[in-house]
């Protein structure tokens, strides 16, 4: 297939290179040449331009450092829109902004070309070791025409939903990643003020019941199948834990900001008579203040993960 990948940085090298070990045939562009000199080395072709890249490519990707970037390389006079004819099909791979992938998708769908938003997830070296997720939004039929390119560059290529739905789950995942990156720093500095060893420490927690399991299966017992009862822990023990934890950080003179938000949460939760719910009833005020209320079957969420078994 003719691919056409436009620029190839830190996470772009790595992935316009994958198409070129996939067998795809690759024209490449940047705004420096020399950015792509191991690609033309492997027998990539040179594009002038994003415009002459899409003029060549059946489907065009780009990896870009954000929205401003990305509506500057689509939209230009020598963009990929002015390149691009009925049928192609466009995957811009940058965290971008679910507003600026719809309004272009609006643009580029005027003129009968396809596209798709697909950020992805793992990193510099996901990119070079091809441990990579791909989360796409946009036609169906597209990104099924498309895989195979897509899991030349990833070995975890999904379907979302309608465009804009990858990049809302990117920004989900990685707003809560640093969002738990700013508590683990207040908890951990707590801990080794409070007299802990640093190595001691994280080995101890990397065994808790929270160290074993993945961030986000969390949500999977309680909060999503939206069932609090039996109670896995109470309300009432989870709350007594996070107050004797600030005590701790008061004592040892350690600000926790986000810990204290997160008793204000349970604190909240308790004075509405939840104390013997299981502790993630507490989740269920950001809903309210959300407007969203949200609930999978049990039998969906059991799917998804038997599949991932096995």
């Amino acid at each position: 297939m003719n691919v056409g990948f436009i620029g190839v940085g830190t996470m772009g090298t790595h992935m316009a290179m994958h198409v070129l070990k996939g067998g795809h045939q690759l024209t490449v562009h940047d705004i420096r040449r020399d950015a792509a000199a191991p690609h033309l080395a492997a027998g990539a072709k040179w594009g002038d331009s994003p415009r002459a890249v899409a003029e060549a490519a059946q489907v065009i990707f780009t990896s870009l450092p954000g929205p401003a970037e990305v509506e500057a390389v689509a939209l230009a006079e020598n963009g990929i829109l002015a390149g691009g004819t009925a049928g192609k099909a466009y995957f811009d791979l940058s965290t971008n902004s679910p507003a600026v992938v719809r309004r272009l998708h609006g643009v580029f769908a005027a003129k009968g070309v396809h596209l798709l938003d697909a950020p992805v997830s793992g990193g510099p070296r996901g990119a070079r070791t091809r441990k990579l997720a791909l989360w796409v939004g946009g036609e169906r039929a597209v990104f099924d025409r498309f895989k195979p390119v897509l899991d030349a560059i990833g070995d975890q290529a999904a379907y979302i939903g309608p465009i804009g739905a990858g990049s809302v789950a990117k920004l989900v995942h990685n707003c809560a990643g640093y969002a738990i990156q700013t508590v683990l720093a207040e908890v951990f500095t707590l801990g080794v003020k409070a007299g802990v060893e640093p190595l001691a420490l994280w080995q101890a927690v990397r065994q808790g019941a929270g160290g074993r399991r993945r961030t986000f299966d969390g949500l999977v017992d309680q909060f999503l199948p939206r069932k609090f009862e039996p109670p896995s822990f109470t309300l009432r023990l989870a709350h007594k834990d996070v107050s004797l934890a600030l005590a701790l950080a008061h004592e040892q003179n350690v600000p926790m900001r986000l810990a204290g938000l997160a008793l204000d949460e349970l604190t909240e939760a308790m004075n509405r008579g939840w104390a013997e719910r299981d502790s993630r009833v507490a989740m269920l005020l950001q809903e309210e203040r959300a407007g969203v209320e949200i609930e999978v079957p049990e039998t969906l969420l059991r799917a998804v993960l038997e599949k991932e078994q096995g």
